[in-house]
């Protein structure tokens, strides 16, 4: 693409709630910045507090980020002024540090001549425990974020070369990352060796990009070459890309839920099609809960794929019960609870003179706290339906998250306290029916016995250890 791309109005469209960042990288590019601001938009689901865009013309490095979505943040004018052929961006949602400008990404420093510029997709478990020894060493951080320590790590071993310093950081950190980077002239991909977030690369005209998601590289027409492997550094200058993989060989633990619930449908990831695996979940749940209704019916726009699949083997007629108002932000990612109830009253209306006197199968792709879709069913209710019969497309969440996602605690999840049964009366339904881990695993073409995923949060064997109490310091920051 080497033409200058023109900016169009874009209008904020996204799926429903996300927990994750999104990172993007472009070398070598006369128009780097506009193709990281493409990419990240094609990422917005991956978090919605605040982005950014770090570009470098080989001299000069200049950053720019704000707190809000993509295009309310980059106009024309903006991105003229971020000149460069090396750029990387960052959309969040915090999952560590306050929900400020100041922790923002691409973090930059300026060390001995030379800038550093980090994104990160992530947490780290041991970050408030390095953080504290970097303290009493007299290190300075300017910001919250578990993305900074990765910074001063580097720091200390940048008089050995950048290959070393970045194997030394990465060595020290644990839990889960995909890191896009960049000096003046340099851009570096990096994943954790369990390969919990996915992280891609692939090439537009010749130029390498990297990008969180396959759905960002479609829009910039960028061809997909590969992942970036578990525990692999790629380091991307004028001399080509070149793999580093420093780390011994671990197990992997993909982020399943990347496949309920946080990639874009069009994406591939892990190697597989996010939109057929979620149409395979639709088609389990049929399988493990047989059932009868008058309809299928979807919370939009994460429960649409499983349901399609549902409706499929369940031979019931699929229907659009619930319109969405594109233009409310996302729940799950909102701050507070009373932002997240206001959001839900606003965001999906349903069609009355469908609903009215239906048994209705209610297609979901999760529950977490259960007050969002608490309010769902009561609207349902009010709108006449008559039978409200709820199936979700992976087991109850259980356990927290210390690897990114936006449930650190077991209070805020209502199934850890709650039977099965106690939800459903809690949220008002007829019935509740879970897919099970098995048929989990199955729906995301896994071997049962060596599957490969982290299913942390449904059974609580956590693939990367860590202490609850230093992670609670982290979430709590």
């Amino acid at each position: 693409m080497n033409r200058i791309m023109k900016l169009p109005h874009l209008a904020p469209f996204f799926p429903s709630r996300r927990e994750e960042c999104g990172i993007f990288g472009v070398f070598d590019h006369p128009d780097a910045a506009k193709l990281v601001y493409f990419g990240l938009y094609a990422l917005q689901h991956r978090g919605q507090e605040s982005a950014g865009i770090t570009v470098s013309d080989g001299c000069t490095v200049r950053t720019f980020k704000h707190m809000g979505l993509v295009y309310e943040i980059f106009k024309e004018d903006t991105l003229k002024a971020l000149t460069g052929h090396l750029a990387i961006g960052h959309v969040r949602y915090s999952t560590t540090g306050s929900s400020l400008l100041a922790n923002a990404q691409p973090f930059v420093v300026h060390h001995k001549d030379e800038y550093y510029a980090v994104a990160h997709n992530g947490n780290l478990v041991n970050a408030p425990q390095l953080r504290r020894e970097l303290e009493r060493d007299g290190c300075i951080f300017q910001s919250t974020m578990d993305t900074e320590v990765i910074v001063h790590l580097m720091a200390r071993q940048l008089k050995y070369g950048l290959e070393e310093a970045l194997i030394h950081a990465l060595g020290a950190i644990r839990g889960a990352y995909s890191l896009v980077m960049c000096t003046r002239d340099t851009l570096i991909g990096a994943r954790d060796p369990r390969g919990f977030r996915p992280l891609c690369i692939g090439q537009v005209n010749g130029h390498y990009v990297l990008a969180s998601e396959t759905c960002a590289l479609d829009l910039i027409e960028a061809v997909y070459l590969r992942d970036v492997e578990p525990g692999e550094i790629v380091l991307i200058d004028k001399h080509g890309l070149r793999s580093l993989k420093p780390f011994p060989q671990v197990r992997p633990a993909y982020c399943i839920f990347e496949f309920v619930y946080f990639a874009r449908p069009d994406s591939n990831i892990f190697g597989q099609n996010v939109y057929r695996c979620r149409k395979r979940l639709g088609h389990l749940m049929a399988r493990e809960h047989p059932t009868v209704g008058d309809m299928v019916l979807p919370f939009p726009d994460s429960g649409n794929y499983a349901a399609l699949g549902f409706a499929e083997a369940a031979g019931v007629p699929f229907e659009m019960g619930l319109i969405r108002n594109h233009y409310v932000g996302r729940t799950f990612i909102q701050p507070s609870q009373a932002m997240r109830d206001f959001a839900v009253r606003v965001k999906l209306n349903p069609v009355r003179q469908l609903l009215q006197d239906q048994r209705v199968l209610l297609i979901e792709d999760s529950i977490i706290r259960g007050t969002t879709t608490r309010t769902r069913i009561q609207t349902l209710r009010e709108a006449g339906a008559k039978e409200l019969h709820m199936f979700v497309s992976c087991p109850p969440h259980r356990h927290p998250c210390p690897y990114g996602i936006d449930f650190s605690t077991k209070g805020e999840l209502i199934a850890a306290s709650h039977s099965v049964d106690e939800i459903r009366k809690f949220i008002g339904l007829d019935s509740l029916n879970y897919l099970s881990l098995a048929g989990l695993l199955e729906g995301a073409r896994a071997n049962p016995d060596d599957h490969g995923f982290c299913v942390a949060c449904f059974d609580g064997n956590y693939p990367v250890e860590y202490e609850a109490e230093v992670a609670k310091d982290c979430f709590e920051r």
